[in-house]
């Protein structure tokens, strides 16, 4: 098995840029930093690094290794944290894995009613659009988007719930000639510049393209995000246009207009997944109730 601390060596080295800047780092000595990564060659039987003038670089190996790597330091990060809470007396956490325009317009609520409950809850939000997973708990609820015309998804250990169904609409900048109409079909964006937000490839993305494809055309990006709001600014200094969901065009800045979009109407169904678990039935309850509230509303 690996020596992880010796893993840990390596990554300070190659952040630091030498072995003397990690040492002083790490206050350890140069020679000990240099002593764990001869060690750690000869444990994974690779170069690790190679001379280089007065100095040493790493080698492609050694890029590689601190790459793959880096999944594993955030899994004992996360460890770490739950021993410390565990230490603390205060370990208890509910993790919520959501989307970005979920997290803004819907868990405000859901923190408000948990910690209502258990007031030294902590609640951990993390993006599951890309879906990753490395460094965070399991999701207590998984909230997510899905095509309204596509069998809806089901996760084991999961209760599923609807919590909405919302149109998509078209943001285009104040001065567009397209503005000052009541909705736009999706046609009217064939030959426009589009500002993407969704470089990933997420399941809003696919309903995006999905659409588009049954208009007759594939969007001309001309600049990808992974982040609406970056997205929403390039659309404000009038690069191009952008499609999103009403829950991510709330509170739209000034020089922005946002219309419903036509043939076809684009719509994405949101789905809570509530975790089955006995030990914190109750909380997942209160939260999911929230969650259902809140929608209720947004809808």
């Amino acid at each position: 098995m690996l020596n992880i601390h010796r893993l840990a060596i390596l990554r300070a080295v190659l952040a630091a840029g030498s072995v003397s800047a990690a040492a002083r780092n790490l206050t350890y000595s140069p020679a000990t930093i240099s002593q764990h990564l001869a060690a750690l060659a000869k444990e994974t039987g690779l170069v690790l690094f190679e001379k280089d003038g007065r100095g040493i670089a790493p080698t492609d190996a050694a890029l590689r290794l601190a790459e793959q790597a880096r999944p594993l330091f955030a899994d004992l990060a996360r460890l770490e944290r739950t021993v410390e809470d565990l230490r603390a007396g205060q370990a208890e956490h509910l993790a919520i894995a959501c989307f970005a325009s979920a997290a803004e317009t819907l868990i405000a609520g859901v923190v408000l009613a948990v910690r209502g409950l258990r007031p030294h809850l902590t609640v951990e939000v993390s993006l599951n659009e890309p879906v990753n997973g490395h460094g965070r708990r399991q999701a207590d609820l998984d909230i997510r988007t899905e095509p309204v015309d596509g069998a809806g998804l089901r996760l084991d250990g999961y209760r599923r719930h609807e919590l909405l169904t919302e149109e998509l609409l078209a943001v285009v900048p104040a001065a567009h000639p397209l503005a000052g109409a009541a909705s736009i079909a999706l046609g009217e964006l064939r030959e426009q510049p589009w500002i993407d937000h969704d470089i990933y490839d997420s399941p809003i993305g696919r309903i995006i393209l999905g659409a588009c494809a049954a208009a007759g055309f594939t969007p001309r990006y001309v600049a990808r995000f992974d982040d609406h709001h970056a997205a929403l600014s390039l659309v404000a200094a009038g690069i191009g246009v952008t499609v999103l969901p009403r829950l991510a065009v709330t509170g739209l800045s000034r020089g922005l207009v946002a219309r419903p979009l036509t043939d076809p109407v684009v719509r994405r169904r949101i789905v809570l997944h509530a975790r089955r678990h006995p030990g914190r039935e109750a909380l997942i309850a209160a939260a999911t109730a929230q969650l259902l509230t809140a929608a209720g509303s947004a809808g």
